[in-house]
């Protein structure tokens, strides 16, 4: 089903921040980070699958055991060609803070000046939860370091973190995982390997094709 977003004023103006930040020239002094999150089900095997042969492949039972569900938090930056990846219990305002907080104090941002992170409205997603979470000052000093950008209802599309998600999908979990040590090994090979390989998303949607698209009058911006 298909969420027809209301191109009013404020739509617009979310989206063309949003589009502005990503044609930025990459500067390690102000990161552009997108954040964003999804769950995953943990899958047992009820029995064991019958190994390769000369005859056969490796054959899988299709019946399964829920192990229950794994949140996986995703920050990407696109033109720094660096992502990291966790998997946690939950998605509470508490975890989502602590995520923040990590990526904050990671050695390749600690001393930037100021972090750009896009995510959604996701009733998690805002400074409350800092205050929920820490301490004033703690809150306040990672607050003061952050700048939060939110994608308009209905348009999480604006969110890279969705597309690095999409590979982390199609390349490591579109499989069996039956525990949450299990998921966090596959995640952190999948971080290592495409941080290695310092791989970037090029965004090619400016706020000129939007207005393209959705063919509003730029003179009420």
């Amino acid at each position: 089903m298909w969420c027809i977003p209301k191109v009013d004023e404020r739509f617009i103006e979310r989206m063309e921040d949003i589009l502005d930040l990503y044609t930025t020239p990459y500067n390690s002094n102000e990161p552009v980070i997108c954040f964003d999150e999804k769950s995953k089900e943990l899958h047992d095997d009820v029995r064991p699958p019958h190994p390769m042969n000369e005859r056969h492949v490796r054959r899988r039972d299709s019946e399964y055991k829920r192990n229950g569900t794994q949140n996986i938090f995703m920050s990407v930056e696109p033109k720094g060609g660096h992502r990291e990846v966790t998997v946690t219990d939950r998605r509470t305002k508490q975890d989502f803070a602590k995520g923040i907080k990590r990526i904050v104090e990671l050695p390749r941002y600690r001393k930037a000046k100021t972090i750009h992170i896009v995510l959604d409205n996701l009733n998690t997603h805002f400074p409350k939860s800092f205050h929920e979470t820490f301490d004033k000052p703690v809150a306040d000093r990672l607050l003061k370091r952050i700048v939060f950008h939110y994608t308009p209802v209905h348009a999480s599309w604006l969110n890279m973190a969705e597309i690095e998600l999409s590979i982390l999908s199609r390349q490591s979990l579109n499989q069996r995982i039956p525990t949450k040590k299990r998921l966090t090994s596959i995640v952190r090979t999948y971080q290592t390997r495409r941080n290695k390989h310092n791989a970037m998303i090029q965004w090619r949607f400016t706020k000129y094709d939007a207005r393209n698209v959705f063919k509003y009058d730029t003179q009420q911006n």
